[in-house]
């Protein structure tokens, strides 16, 4: 691995008390590209633009897929990665569908605790900050054809992290378009999926609202996703989400959050929830809490839910008393290395 160091950090220029999502971005980045049926010439190089030809078949037929992860620091310094296999695993997943080629683990893993062994700096100390780090793959063949690209780019970057969302969010349930169908790419983390997701959520903004809770395609009565997370329903004491499957995300902060819960005693169903059912629990004020999950998010819980021109409140509860603030507590205090691992999830750099 070749490695060339910045000469002057960024780093100064960055508030750490004061993070903005995405908008800082540490100084170095890894880059490997796949040529003749092989990975090779990987690279630490200094965070910039790079050159692709215009008629890269990523532009022209959609050949990108990413992942979302991040690293943490414990009180001593440590740093930690959470669950980063299921990332690997994830992003091979994604590959294998859009009929890209595989990232070994010595690229994926060995290039990712170098990356952050030369960025160490950039990794929050404060608790609940991160790093926030987006390995992706794009096509970068340069010939207009419609089929899969002989040649790709690997890239990992990596920005600061604090909260992605800081308010409850408003949410409406969406009853014309979709984010998946049957047989689609839903369960993988594609570009294309978040870019057909933009206009309707504008929409969806436009009435007042943050987010929208994704529906299945066919009758648009069966509850999926919301936004770019997996979501939550407690109620009569039992925690409600949607089977993973080949439509739904299986988010690893998902599993995380449902294996916390099975261990503190509180019943899961992962089933199919209509929309019908939510409303009339809402209705009966028997919804106690709604929330969503995901990497970026880590766990944010909804104040508001629209349905065909009706808004439904969740209850206003101290947030201390919320069971989605009892599931994320424990679930940082694991990735800070507050608390003991039981499940083997942090991976030390």
């Amino acid at each position: 691995m070749i490695i060339e160091n910045i000469y002057h950090s960024r780093i100064d220029k960055i508030d750490f008390n004061d993070i903005t999502f995405g908008n800082h971005y540490s100084d170095h980045m890894f880059y490997c590209k796949f040529e003749n049926g092989k990975w090779k010439n990987p690279i630490i190089k200094p965070f910039g633009d790079i050159t692709v030809s215009p008629i890269s078949l990523v532009f022209h037929y959609g050949q990108a897929i990413f992942e979302g992860m991040k690293a943490y620091k414990d009180k001593y310094g440590n740093v930690f990665l959470f669950r980063p296999f299921e990332n690997f695993n994830r992003l091979n997943s994604s590959a294998k569908r859009l009929e890209m080629p595989l990232i070994s683990k010595s690229i994926f893993i060995d290039g990712l605790k170098k990356l952050l062994s030369i960025d160490k700096k950039w990794i929050p100390n404060n608790y609940g900050q991160s790093l926030y780090i987006r390995p992706f793959m794009i096509a970068s063949d340069g010939k207009l054809s419609a089929n899969p690209s002989k040649k790709y780019i690997f890239m990992i970057i990596c920005t600061p992290a604090s909260n992605y969302y800081l308010t409850p969010l408003k949410v409406k349930i969406e009853q014309k378009y979709s984010r998946s169908a049957d047989g689609g790419i839903g369960f993988t983390k594609a570009a294309g999926n978040y870019a057909s997701s933009f206009y309707p959520t504008r929409i969806a903004q436009e009435e007042g609202y943050d987010q929208i809770l994704w529906t299945d395609s066919s009758t648009h009565s069966f509850i999926e996703e919301s936004g770019t997370m997996n979501v939550f329903f407690y109620i009569k004491n039992h925690l409600i989400t949607a089977p993973a499957n080949k439509k739904i995300l299986n988010g690893i902060t998902r599993k995380s959050i449902i294996t916390i819960a099975k261990k503190e005693g509180i019943k899961v169903k992962e089933c199919n929830f209509s929309v019908s059912e939510l409303i009339y629990n809402l209705r009966k004020n028997l919804v106690k809490e709604i929330f969503g999950c995901g990497t970026a998010v880590v766990v944010n819980h909804f104040k508001k839910i629209g349905y065909k021109f009706k808004n439904y409140y969740l209850p206003n509860i101290d947030n201390k008393k919320r069971i989605s603030f009892f599931l994320k507590k424990n679930l940082l205090d694991i990735q800070h290395n507050v608390i003991n691992d039981p499940f083997g999830w942090r991976f030390k750099v």
